[in-house]
């Protein structure tokens, strides 16, 4: 596939460095030529300097011939003209373009066809904001994603001494709830990944990845450890786009409205309860105006890195504490101080790659990566085959994908097969099926439908295409 990615910031980078590698013929487009330069020194991929929204640029970078444009500069602007003129001058088949403003967001009849034709808006504030409340929703989650619209989840929990099956071999798991069914599908201790069978036994501090039916998640999530309290208070560092689109949603506002109607909705809303929710911003004309805009949080003009601040607010007894400022350290020492004056939970959005791998788990609870979360969206349409959801794991070393299953025994690689007789690539396991409304738990005897939606966990990416290729569907297929 013959891609251009135009922005080479942290997204597009990352999208080059993944899709490079997958037998894509990719070009890359950016203002700054000594990025680049060191760029196509690492990566296996052509660069053209220039604006992204200039015609004459994108000739260059091969958009005659493009099958797909990803627009991912810093600019809105640059990638709503970007994808316009692609369409116009190129007839580019697929366009992405990455909006952040809520103001352009709010009005869809934007990107019609009609007007600036873009296939699908990537928003990282929205992204970012849903991965936030699926987090509150499940205290003590390092991750929480939705697959099957909802109804099933992969969560990612540490296990702790205490937890009935921590000792115990996973076959245990059955023995202690018979009538619930999840699926472990991936195991990391000390950063390296382990297949789980019936015999493997869970130790303290690993990192286990389940799927199960929503409505079983807290009830698999005792079994590794002690369950958290349900969330109740709640303190925002930063009124910025996230820190206040996440008290809108809080307040059960605006944001599904607006999600909605640019098809971006929440997989998994909040349970009807109470917040009570404080949000800290330095800038005090930003602080008044979000706090016009908002009715039930309490909104504070002030440095979420004052101690006194911190104190006054009573921080130690905050369930979760979120810095969701613009600038990565202030976000490691708000969070690093909400902790050491005793907020329960503290989570930062942190930008650098290389700061997330440092802190995440150590310093802080949970590092939220906004190029992480933005990339797994980028690659749910960009995947081969029929691919519904990506979602990036592991800080971008493992996936788990929703592929649905077409054609029939004859032409597809899965369909009328089970579990045990699909050649998976090495690391990689089914997780859940969801066939109409119901959802299954994957088995070793389960036997694949077309039609049905099949969620897989992919311990080495680098096996993405060979994952790809079992839900492509053979020539005889009509």
């Amino acid at each position: 596939m013959k891609i251009i990615i135009l922005g080479a910031g942290q997204v597009g980078t990352s999208m080059a460095e993944i899709l490079s590698g997958e037998e894509n013929d990719i070009t890359l487009v950016d203002i700054n030529a000594d990025h680049l330069r060191t760029l196509q020194d690492r990566l296996d991929i052509r660069t053209v300097q220039g604006s992204a929204s200039h015609p004459g640029v994108l000739v260059l970078a091969g958009a005659d011939d493009a099958d797909m444009i990803l627009a991912v500069t810093d600019s809105d602007e640059v990638n709503m003209v970007a994808c316009q003129i692609a369409s116009t001058m190129f007839h580019t088949p697929t366009k992405f373009a990455r909006i952040r403003s809520a103001e352009f967001l709010s009005h869809p009849e934007i990107f019609s066809k009609e007007s600036i034709p873009i296939d699908a808006i990537i928003s990282p504030e929205q992204i970012i904001t849903d991965q936030i409340l699926r987090l509150i929703e499940h205290p003590g989650a390092l991750q929480v994603l939705d697959f099957a619209g909802g109804k099933v989840q992969l969560v990612a929990i540490q296990a702790y001494y205490g937890g009935p099956l921590v000792g115990h071999e996973l076959s245990d798991l059955k023995k202690h709830m018979p009538n619930v069914d999840t699926r472990v599908a991936a195991i990391y201790r000390r950063d390296r990944a382990i297949l789980p069978e019936g015999d493997t036994v869970i130790e303290p501090d690993d990192e286990v990845f389940f799927i199960a039916a929503r409505k079983n998640i807290r009830a698999v999530m005792r079994e590794l450890r002690k369950l958290d309290n349900p969330v109740r208070r709640i303190m925002i560092a930063g009124a910025g786009n996230i820190g206040y689109r996440l008290a809108s949603a809080l307040e059960r506002k605006s944001y599904n409205d607006i999600s909605q109607k640019i098809s971006y909705q929440l997989t998994s809303p909040l349970e009807r309860q109470s917040y009570h929710v404080k949000l800290i911003e330095r800038d005090p004309e930003r602080a008044r105006f979000v706090s016009e805009q908002l009715d039930e949080t309490i909104v504070l003009s002030g440095d979420a890195t004052d101690e006194e601040l911190m104190l006054q607010e009573n921080i130690e007894s905050v369930d979760v504490f979120c810095a969701l400022t613009n600038d990565d350290e202030a976000n490691i020492l708000a969070a690093m101080l909400a902790k050491r004056l005793g907020a329960h939970r503290v989570m930062a959005l942190i930008n650098r790659s290389a700061y997330v791998d440092l802190i995440e788990s150590s310093v802080l609870d949970i590092a939220i990566s906004p190029k992480i979360a933005t990339v797994g969206s980028l690659l749910t349409h960009i995947r081969r085959g029929d691919v519904v959801a990506v979602h990036s794991l592991r800080r971008g070393a493992a996936e788990a994908i929703e592929a649905v299953a077409h054609g029939d025994a004859s032409s597809s690689k899965v369909v009328g097969r089970t579990v045990s007789e699909i050649k998976l690539p090495p690391g990689t396991t089914i997780g859940a099926i969801q066939r109409n409304d119901e959802v299954l738990m994957a088995h070793h005897d389960t036997e694949i439908q077309s039609e049905d939606h099949v969620i897989l966990f992919v311990v080495d990416k680098r096996h993405i295409p060979e994952v790809e290729r079992l839900f492509q569907v053979g020539v005889t297929f009509l």
